[in-house]
């Protein structure tokens, strides 16, 4: 039975009907919204929405760690550096107006309220990991990074230890597309990284290659083209549903049906029923698009299959499968860590229902679903 058939959230199929890219964004989605729970918890801090100390830091996120703070020591970094050793662009513009950073005269600068950030992010990842193991089993996890490690151990470059801030498009960018990222130096094969970076270089490789074949990218496809393409959306589905059903925030969706119309891979009109509610749906180009991406999953693992061993990605995806469970909120084990504190932004919006297919990190603050 191909993926198309079976990749539907809560089926009976569960997590063994997934792709391996949905695998692999659920658990780095799962990890990550747990990480930011922690930053925000431990961090005073201010958001637009909800306020906060004067004078604090605006609220941000493990991506914004990764590409740029974890690097900071006290003498600062030459911006052409700090892109070296990131291995991709960062949003220096942001983090300088959210508080975390200076930059004068291209060298970058942590301030006093981002080193006190800074106390609070680095041992996050140990932390979160060591939840990890307790929750789901220590063999487990090392049994799940032992199986990313042997697919990683086997690329022919270095990738970044994150996922890249998505751009116009949505699309993801690796070492062919970045002269800073092709520098960075190859680390030895069993070099110790955590689970959270072992997470992200897998899948943006598996990004990287379906990229490269697709007019669409991975994040819009798996997110948002995939919802409105089953089968029983062949009507459209009413715009506001789109972030329960995908789990993307709203102007994370918004942004990519805008790009889907201007292709004219996707139409969003008036209710035929007579509601005021917009609805979205495929075109014939788009329902293309749709079928292309189910056979671009499909090629793609069964060509890592021939590259990295099909024992190894066998083993991967039953690790995988272990954390993710059938995906819903209800029954994944994912979801035992995504409890928000009680003064958490997450606690004052709608919970996931479901989590993404793919990330979309964007400028806005680098939250994993796009919020």
């Amino acid at each position: 039975m191909s993926l198309r058939a079976k990749d539907s959230t809560g089926s009976s199929g569960g997590s063994a009907a997934l792709p391996l890219p949905t695998l692999l964004s659920m658990a780095l989605v799962a990890f990550t919204i747990e990480f930011d729970n922690e930053f925000e918890h431990g961090t005073p801090h201010r958001t637009a929405r909800y306020g906060g100390p004067r004078g604090a830091v605006w609220l941000g996120s493990l991506v914004l760690w990764s590409t740029c703070m974890r690097f900071l020591g006290e003498e600062g970094l030459a911006v052409g550096d700090l892109k070296k050793l990131a291995g991709k662009k960062t949003n220096l513009h942001g983090l300088e107006r959210w508080g975390y950073i200076r930059v004068t005269a291209g060298v970058v600068r942590a301030t006093p309220k981002g080193r006190e950030a800074q106390e609070v992010w680095r041992p996050l990842f140990g932390i979160i990991e060591d939840r990890w193991r307790h929750r789901f089993g220590a063999a487990e996890i090392d049994c799940l990074k032992g199986a990313l490690r042997t697919v990683i151990d086997q690329f022919s470059a270095e990738l970044p230890d994150c996922l890249p801030i998505l751009g116009y498009g949505m699309f993801s960018k690796g070492p062919d597309d970045s002269p800073a990222a092709a520098k960075i130096p190859k680390r030895p094969i069993g070099f110790d990284l955590p689970l959270y970076a072992l997470l992200s270089k897998v899948l943006l490789a598996f990004a990287i290659s379906f990229e490269r074949r697709s007019t669409v990218s991975l994040a819009i496809s798996a997110n948002v083209v995939r919802v409105l393409g089953e089968e029983d959306a062949g009507s459209g589905v009413t715009v506001r549903d789109l972030p329960a059903l995908s789990g993307i925030a709203k102007e994370s969706i918004a942004v990519a049906l805008a790009y889907l119309q201007k292709r004219e891979f996707a139409a969003v009109g008036t209710d035929p029923g007579g509601s005021r509610m917009k609805l979205a749906r495929l075109t014939d180009e788009g329902r293309a698009v749709h079928d292309k991406y189910y056979h671009l999953l499909e090629a793609i693992e069964s060509r890592w299959k021939k590259r990295f061993g099909e024992d190894n990605i066998r083993a991967l995806r039953e690790s995988l499968q272990g954390l993710v469970g059938d995906a819903t909120a209800e029954r994944s084990p994912l979801f035992r860590g995504l409890e928000p504190y009680p003064d958490g932004w997450r606690a004052r919006v709608p919970r996931l229902k479901t989590l993404p297919h793919y990330p979309m990190v964007t400028h806005r603050g680098g939250y994993p679903d796009g919020s």
